[in-house]
């Protein structure tokens, strides 16, 4: 249903805080632009963590709004609580989403069998497509491949976002679920070899400042051509490192607000990025020709 490059959206926000709109209309055309072929809005990159319920929704609507059928919107609706992650996917699904995302919840460390119950009743609550999103790298909790396998036959379940960056992993939940699910990379340094052995597409970080190159670099992959894939990743690799100097989205919103994209706003407890690693990420924007 859903391929190729997948922007994580940041969520641009006034110094203060408040979250800016037309800054969020401009991105959204950025990326219409640019060749991206889906937006994710208000994931992990999109500073979920640190909106509240009404401004979750409300900038899941001005997303779907802002790109007017023109390309698709997943909208980011997972939470720790099982009842909230329902809310949040009505929400999806009323604003007009075309899906919702669902990271595992975090903190509270649920068993196996407590992440299939989870996953199966937002499913069954909310007729809405769904994509897992397991990254344990964030949220203290590990989704195993049989729990995936045993969520697969959820008709309304489509997809996962895998995020570890193990290349095996995603090679263990294609051999487990076939065509049942599409899988997608999580992790922007191994999306390029996580597609060209069968993955769907890249919900990326680096999208947010190399739209068009992401797009033609996973276009390559999915239609097989290892040599061109390889070639446009090689002038994105660091980007994809260095995005990350410090906790994702800090240096990717400093990266968008020196390209003039964005106003410089953060919210706590994220910070904005620290002076000694600007220059680092200034200089790998201007060798990927994004400043």
């Amino acid at each position: 249903m859903f391929h190729g490059s997948m922007v994580a959206l940041v969520t641009p926000m006034h110094a203060d805080g408040s979250l800016d709109e037309q800054s969020l209309r401009r991105l959204v055309e950025f990326h219409v632009e640019s060749g991206t072929d889906v937006i994710v809005a208000v994931g992990t990159t999109g500073e979920s963590a640190t909106l509240d319920h009404e401004e979750h929704c409300r900038v899941i609507r001005w997303v779907v709004e802002f790109a007017a059928g023109r390309i698709p919107v997943i909208a980011g609706t997972g939470a720790n609580s099982t009842s909230e992650a329902i809310e949040l996917t009505r929400c999806g699904m009323d604003a007009g989403a075309d899906a919702c995302l669902l990271v595992t919840p975090y903190y509270n460390k649920p068993t196996q069998d407590g992440l299939y119950q989870h996953f199966r009743a937002v499913a069954k609550a909310v007729p809405i497509p769904q994509i897992l999103y397991n990254v344990p790298g964030r949220t203290a909790c590990d989704m195993l491949p049989e729990t995936v396998e045993r969520l697969s036959p959820i008709s309304n379940i489509i997809g996962i976002k895998e995020a570890t960056g193990d290349l095996g992993r995603g090679r263990e939940i294609l051999q487990r679920c076939g065509n049942k699910l599409d899988l997608y990379s999580g992790d922007d340094s191994t999306a390029m070899e996580f597609i060209l052995q069968g993955g769907k597409g890249n919900i990326s970080v680096t999208a947010n400042v190399a739209p068009r190159v992401m797009h033609e670099m996973c276009c390559a992959a999915l239609a097989g051509d290892r040599s061109q894939a390889e070639e446009l990743n090689r002038s994105l690799e660091e980007l994809h490192r260095d995005l990350f100097v410090e906790s994702s989205p800090i240096p990717v919103k400093w990266a968008l607000h020196e390209m003039g994209l964005i106003p410089p706003g953060i919210r706590l407890p994220l910070t904005p990025l620290a002076d000694g690693c600007r220059e680092r990420v200034r200089q790998v924007l201007c060798k990927a020709r994004v400043l």
